[in-house]
């Protein structure tokens, strides 16, 4: 793996100081007042480490003007540290060759990443697991609760029978203690099943909650579109129904131009907003054969389906002309924003056995718009 000696930034190996460690602060993470803080040269080598690695990561983040997200954060400090080798390379090759670090780049880079895919696919799987194991332990409460009513049912009918009048008091008097029993035994039964049915509220509530909470984690909360969490699952369940009835589906990338400019002009609040109208227009489109996503940033991705890649495009474009003959205003400021336009690279998700290849020739797409001008869209 290279290492950028001449760079501010220079990446370091895993040894040198990983993200994982913490940095101590006070509070949780701090020592305890009774117990001596660690001393020697190897404690204060990994703290000057991590003060180094802070500090690279704080330059490199202003110096390419990437928003403080968790996103980019966790793929700059992987990539800077050594701690993801993958990671490290592109950064360096990236800076070797001179092209542009930014936001597109970095989205691109960490989408195709192969740890950040499989820590995706084990999250579901573990909320997949949750929510089935919730789901039969329901189903086991309501079978218990069921036969509880039914023996309910039949002790009911024997301490009636039992209490029918009869000769003898040492008879009745049996009679009395059973039933006694029985009613201790059926009061008991009635706790059981008032807890059960508790239990089964409770549960029923958590499923619930869980369900709204994976709706939740699959929106874009400025947007309010899905997010890049909901794209990658559609993207994997869509291009196995496409293979299997033999279908097209194609994948687009979407970048609002000059978006930058809109922030330092206007600020982020105007900024939102720009997205949140670019974003009402795209899914405008949307439907059951056109999924519409905000993938992070100023980029949005679509994925139609039973369209071929030209198809795609044409539709995509009447969104693109659209946004682009509005004349939009700053309502804070009563400015105008200017002309406000996107690119746009479609790409055919089945030409390939990989989906992921389709997400980098949309990619290449994309590029190629902004290069060729801005305010287009090209298939690759």
């Amino acid at each position: 793996m290279p290492i950028l000696t001449s760079s501010p930034w220079r990446l370091r190996r895993p040894e040198d100081g990983a993200c994982a460690q913490r940095v101590s602060t006070g509070g949780a993470d701090a020592p305890d007042a009774a117990t001596p803080a660690p001393q020697g040269p190897e404690y204060s080598r990994a703290r000057e480490a991590r003060r180094e690695l802070l500090e690279r990561i704080t330059d490199f983040v202003l110096e390419h003007d990437f928003a403080v997200t968790s996103g980019n954060l966790g793929a700059i400090c992987s990539a800077l540290s050594g701690a993801n080798a993958q990671l490290a390379e592109a950064f360096a090759a990236r800076e070797i060759s001179g092209e542009p670090i930014d936001q597109r780049w970095l989205d691109q880079l960490v989408r195709l990443d192969p740890a950040t895919n499989e820590r995706m696919s084990e999250l579901e799987r573990l909320m997949d697991q949750m929510e089935y194991s919730l789901i039969r332990f329901a189903q086991t409460t309501r079978s218990a609760h069921a036969e509880t009513s039914d023996h309910r049912g039949a002790i009911d009918a024997e301490i009636a029978a039992m209490a029918e009048p009869r000769e003898g008091a040492s008879a009745l008097a049996e009679v009395g203690r059973v039933i006694g029993l029985s009613r201790a035994m059926l009061e008991h039964v009635g706790q059981i099943e008032n807890a059960m049915e508790r239990s089964r509220a409770e549960t029923e509530a958590l499923r619930e909650n869980l369900a709204m909470a994976r709706m939740e984690a699959d929106i874009d909360h400025l947007t309010r579109l899905p997010n890049r969490r909901a794209f990658e699952r559609r993207l994997t369940s869509d291009n196995a129904r496409a293979r299997a009835k033999g279908e097209a589906l194609c994948v687009a990338f979407c970048d609002v131009d000059h978006f930058k400019l809109v922030n330092d002009r206007h600020g982020h609040d105007a900024g939102d907003r720009i997205l949140c109208m670019i974003g009402a227009m795209l899914n405008t489109v949307g439907s059951d054969d056109c999924f519409v996503a905000r993938h992070g940033g100023e980029e949005f991705v679509l994925l139609f389906y039973g369209l071929d890649k030209n198809a795609a495009a044409l539709r995509l474009d009447g969104v693109r002309a659209a946004i682009a003959a509005k004349q939009l205003m700053n309502r804070e400021t009563g400015k105008p924003f200017g002309k406000v336009t996107f690119s746009g690279g479609v790409a055919d998700v089945t030409e390939e056995a990989d989906p992921r290849s389709a997400l980098a020739r949309a990619d290449a797409a994309l590029y190629e718009a902004k290069q060729a001008g801005r305010n287009r869209i090209v298939t690759r």
